[in-house]
């Protein structure tokens, strides 16, 4: 196993920001994305990598990216250390495997969430008064049920140690305005539309993610990451059973250990067990294996 990439540090490079996972670098005309080896949990960074995570990440991504590049523009340039500009020469070994050179979008203020199960702060929500982000659902769910229809959930999009909040759609209409707030959401419905139903085929449930859109060009397109086991969750069909929590190939795992340790959620994490991370890197490395065919090189 390779040594983890916690965070980088390319001095010739102009760092732009460093996200909850990805370190992000201006090239002028295009970014550079470095999908890193951090984990995040209820938004807040652990201390320690999940070793070869932004990898995983990385293929996963770019397999969805290549599944959606019909329905949905994206701001893949190209993921090939061979292609990227010569200022990212001395840099290439550590950039192999888990950077993508970006077309420069300006980010929607919003994060794109689309639920077909009810899981999560949905699950929380809908117990308090039968609705996620003022959606009104039916009585009589249990924990994990399948929608009827998947449901838009839009979130606000905190900086890496503050909590995303649930938005309504006016909301979001309110901080979009209502043209881009209705691409966007069309999109995303058609988006997870397409990608549950080729993940059904592999024997996972996607049952909510999250997606990022931007402006390049006056163009509205899919940035950032694809149904990642970090913005998705990866129920194994198989072992699909509601009315309780699911086994599942993302972080989820990770949340159950931490909510076990009583932590109030609120930096600084803490330490996670070798066993903990021994596992998350296994349930990673499992829904890479079962989305692209492709473990090669993690």
């Amino acid at each position: 196993m390779e040594q983890s990439v916690f965070e980088t540090n390319f001095p010739t490079l102009d760092l732009a920001r460093r996200g909850k996972v990805r370190d992000v670098y201006d090239l002028g005309d295009s970014l550079l994305l470095v999908a890193t080896d951090r984990l995040s949990a209820f938004d807040v960074v652990m201390p320690q990598p999940i070793p070869g995570k932004g990898k995983i990440l990385n293929l996963i991504s770019l397999f969805w990216f290549e599944a959606t590049q019909d329905i949905v523009e994206n701001h893949l340039i190209s993921s090939d250390v061979e292609d990227f500009p010569e200022k990212c020469a001395p840099y290439i070994d550590t950039l192999r495997g888990r950077s993508m050179l970006v077309k420069k979008a300006a980010p929607l203020p919003v994060e794109c969430i689309v639920r077909g199960y009810v899981s999560g702060s949905g699950w929380k929500s809908y117990q308090k008064d039968l609705t996620i982000c003022g959606i009104n659902l039916p009585e009589g769910l249990v924990e994990s049920d399948r929608l009827k229809e998947p449901i838009f959930t839009p979130s606000t999009k905190e900086e890496a140690g503050a909590h995303d909040i649930n938005i309504d759609f006016d909301r979001m209409i309110s901080l979009t305005g209502q043209e881009l707030a209705e691409k966007a959401k069309n999109l995303s419905m058609a988006v997870y539309s397409r990608c549950s139903g080729i993940a059904d085929k592999k024997d996972i449930i996607i049952a909510d993610t999250k997606f990022e859109f931007g402006m390049f060009e006056d163009r509205l397109i899919l940035i950032d990451e694809v149904m990642t086991p970090d913005s998705s969750r990866f129920w194994p069909k198989s072992e699909y059973s509601p009315g309780r929590s699911q086994n599942s190939f993302d972080k989820q795992y990770v949340r159950d250990y931490l909510i076990s340790t009583k932590w109030n959620k609120e930096p600084p994490a803490p330490s996670l067990p070798d066993e903990v991370i021994e596992n998350t890197r296994n349930k990673y490395i499992e829904a890479l294996r079962l989305i692209t065919g492709k473990v090669d090189g993690i």
